[in-house]
């Protein structure tokens, strides 16, 4: 007997086919929507954003995962906040810095939420700190019961404008930067910048890098900004002017304006330039079907030069190392003039970042191309500058090519002081 072939649908998105059915097709959807709210002073106990997602008065209990720089900052005022509000809560501490990104720390947490109990829907778990520490306990989260919700709370510029904003998670595996991750974006990330006020100047300057990777390849007024006011935005750490003291007569128009309310001060532009610009990259192609991402500027070379180097480089100084050879790339190329590639290495300068590296040899970068095509499904796919805010993709980089602009930096970089 011939086999009846015709399609038979039983719902939307589900297809059976033949007669007996031979094939099913299954067609769902996983609709995504998550919130970045910019807040102030979240830790005072008066200010109820953390728990506003709270199911009731009673019965709240909370996980809370921080790290021990963190917790010795602030760790007194979140159990007083909790203890305020009359919620049950457990602080789990871990070791700080990329060195401790690992599946380790990642089945800490999950031990730890076991041992508290949750409520895997209700009681969301909490991350207070950097990008490490968000990754890390995103990545437990989305591991434990195949999905807990948990609030992102970032404590450096980097979480707060890179890590803090996106939908992945990850660590380090078998020497890799981030090998392991999931696409797993917080329910709520809440942006409190007076957290920067304890940050060192190279934990700023760490963090200044990825907004000024957004700067390069799309927004050449968030460029202007940096280069306007860098050196200021490093030293009062991105507070508005009212958090660092009044505004002096002198100051800058743009500053007494900012301080009487009248537009933007530039660290609040910064940081709402950042964000914006990323996620209007995130948000179309947030599971990254589309392999061609200019917010992987920055991000091609540096994720192998900074495994070579830990812990002597952080992640926004390794895509400043990266960000500054593929702008020489591409002046050599010319799509950078001359005098574009110095206002970006200088603005580097400006922002305490570096932009060379002795691992900037061809055996590493060479290593490093090949992982990145095995990692955006065997092409380059790398993005380089054109002039200052915009970006194209090649992908006939040669290793001739990486040596004569790697030798070139490392002149560069000699008359570059940071």
């Amino acid at each position: 007997m011939q086999q009846d072939t015709q399609t038979m649908r039983n719902n939307d998105g589900l297809f059976a086919v033949g007669s007996p059915v031979t094939h099913w097709s299954v067609q769902t959807s996983n609709p995504v929507q998550y919130e970045i709210r910019a807040c102030e002073n979240l830790l005072d106990p008066g200010n109820s954003t953390i728990l506003e997602d709270a199911s009731g008065s009673s019965g709240q209990r909370r996980l809370i995962v921080t790290d021990g720089v963190v917790d010795s900052l602030y760790g007194d005022r979140v159990r007083a906040y909790f203890d305020h509000h009359g919620v049950e809560h457990r602080v789990l501490v871990l070791n700080d810095g990329e060195t401790h990104k690992s599946m380790d720390a990642v089945l800490q947490v999950t031990e730890a939420l076991d041992a508290f109990g949750i409520d895997r829907r209700r009681e969301p778990v909490i991350a207070i700190g950097g990008g490490v520490l968000m990754d890390i306990v995103g990545f437990a989260a989305s591991l434990y019961r195949r999905s807990t919700p948990f609030i992102r709370i970032p404590t450096t510029l980097i979480g707060l404008v890179d890590a803090g904003v996106g939908a992945k998670t990850g660590v380090n595996h078998n020497g890799h930067k981030n090998r392991l991750g999931t696409y797993f974006p917080a329910d709520r990330t809440l942006l409190d910048r007076s957290f920067l006020a304890t940050l060192d100047a190279r934990h700023i300057s760490n963090g200044l890098a990825e907004i000024l990777k957004i700067a390069l390849i799309k927004d050449a007024r968030l460029f202007d900004l940096l280069e306007q006011h860098g050196a200021d935005l490093l030293r009062n750490k991105l507070q508005s002017p009212a958090a660092v003291g009044p505004t002096p007569a002198d100051a800058p128009v743009d500053q007494r304006l900012a301080a009487r309310g009248l537009h933007l001060d530039p660290a609040t532009e910064v940081v709402e330039r950042a964000i914006q610009g990323m996620l209007e990259e995130l948000q179309p192609n947030l599971w990254e079907k589309v392999l061609e991402r200019v917010v992987d500027y920055g991000h091609t070379f540096s994720p192998t030069i900074e495994m070579h180097a830990l812990p002597a480089l952080l992640h926004g100084e390794a895509v400043a190392v990266d960000m500054a050879l593929t702008t020489v790339l591409a002046e050599r190329r010319g799509l950078v003039s001359s005098y574009q590639r110095d206002r970006v290495l200088d603005v580097m300068a400006r922002l305490g970042l570096p932009v060379w590296h002795p691992l900037c040899t061809l055996e590493v970068l060479g290593d490093a191309l090949r992982d990145t095509v095995r990692h955006r499904d065997g092409k380059q796919r790398l993005p380089l500058p054109v002039g200052i805010g915009s970006a194209l993709f090649v992908n006939d980089v040669t290793e001739g090519e990486l040596a004569a602009a790697a030798e070139s930096l490392a002149a560069l970089g000699s008359g570059v002081s940071r």
